[in-house]
């Protein structure tokens, strides 16, 4: 939770969190504070990362500071202004809930402050502080492929810097790392998450480009870029590209009955896209007919293949919507990332042929419909 009024941009979840002082990168106001409590779950610490601590000099930061608070300890981290900055970028606390306090007097320049944090469960984030250390990546240029993966706080995308690049060829290195990541269709703003990407030789001239909401701007020259990753990285923990079905269920299922008198049953389960022989196919003449699939435990969802069924019949699906649910009971449909209509997907245009959509952004579920 935040109150005050010098509270800027905020987004508290209690995995991860971005939060920044009024007016931010511009100059605070004056005669301001905010305080924001943050709280992980039972059993975890939080980690703090230090984006930004840019308050107008004072002794004793008297006119404009920000100080930290672990309830629990008793443990005070502060008070911090430009003449009395962290001694790292990153604060590992012992404690599942800490006071974040900002506050400011009469003062004539400052960016202010930018703060993200995450959960003890997520050390990535300490690899790269999330998304605020550019100069990680400001070195010579590897002579091989080099694979990183960090942990992206909730909350970034609105923190203010350009984007630049084009999702299909990367992004220069002078990104903001976790913001660039949401640009890409990576990890969603709200949830935040592991990105995986690769620093590559890069190319000469990067277009604009339009995602989740976000415009790129036309970029010059590059020795390096940045690409992220939705599978993993050889050096990134191992992770599988096709997420197992526990269960299929569905609205209807055909029961033909072919010219000879035989049976054959089109049931949910035959949708697996594995499966030989024909597929599943809801009751002729049903309406607003659905499939649903039973990933065991809640999963990130960044796509899905569909095929029609070849056997016999020629059929296959030329559109379809997406619903997921963390429940089986409360169905959210997808949006995409303007969030405004249901999303169309374009299916398939034959029997035979595959036909892959993404999830930009990525579903957060264990159902899908």
């Amino acid at each position: 939770v935040s109150a005050g009024n010098g509270c800027g941009h905020t987004l508290l979840t209690p995995h991860s969190g971005t939060l920044s002082s009024k007016n931010y990168p511009g100059t605070y106001p004056n005669h301001t504070m905010c305080c924001w409590r943050l709280q992980a779950p039972p059993g975890s610490s939080l980690l703090l990362a230090f984006g930004d601590v840019d308050l107008e000099p004072s002794e004793h930061c008297a006119h404009s500071s920000l100080l930290l608070a672990d309830p629990q300890t008793g443990a005070a981290y502060g008070p911090y202004c430009r003449n009395s900055v962290p001694s790292t970028p990153l604060l590992v606390t012992n404690s599942s809930t800490v006071t974040v306090l900002f506050n400011s007097t009469s003062h004539h320049s400052g960016r202010g402050l930018l703060v993200s944090y995450a959960t003890s469960q997520h050390p990535g984030m300490g690899a790269a502080s999330p998304g605020m250390q550019r100069h990680l990546w400001d070195v010579p240029d590897p002579p091989l492929t080099v694979c990183f993966s960090v942990y992206c706080p909730a909350g970034c995308k609105d923190i203010h810097g350009d984007i630049w690049g084009n999702p299909s060829q990367g992004y220069r290195d002078t990104s903001v790392l976790c913001k660039a990541a949401v640009h890409a269709g990576v990890i969603a703003d709200e949830l935040g998450g592991q990105v995986t990407l690769s620093r590559e030789k890069g190319i000469t001239l990067y277009e604009s480009a339009f995602a989740n909401g976000l415009r790129s701007k036309r970029g010059s020259l590059s020795e390096k870029r940045l690409v992220f990753h939705k599978v993993c990285c050889l050096l990134s923990p191992a992770c599988d590209d096709v997420l197992e079905v526990v269960a299929f269920n569905a609205s209807s299922w055909w029961h033909e009955v072919d010219v000879l008198g035989q049976d054959r049953a089109w049931v949910a389960e035959r949708a697996a896209l594995s499966t030989t022989g024909h597929s599943w196919a809801a009751e002729p003449g049903a309406k607003a007919a659905w499939l649903e699939l039973d990933l065991g435990t809640r999963r990130n969802v960044t796509g899905i293949i569909t095929k029609g069924s070849s056997e016999q019949h020629s059929y296959y699906v030329t559109s379809y919507h997406v619903s997921s649910s963390r429940d089986g009971k409360n169905w959210r449909p997808y949006r995409g990332s303007s969030g405004q209509e249901d999303k169309v997907f374009e299916g398939n245009a034959d029997s035979q042929g595959e036909v892959s959509n993404a999830f930009i952004p990525p579903i957060i579920a264990r159902y899908i419909r």
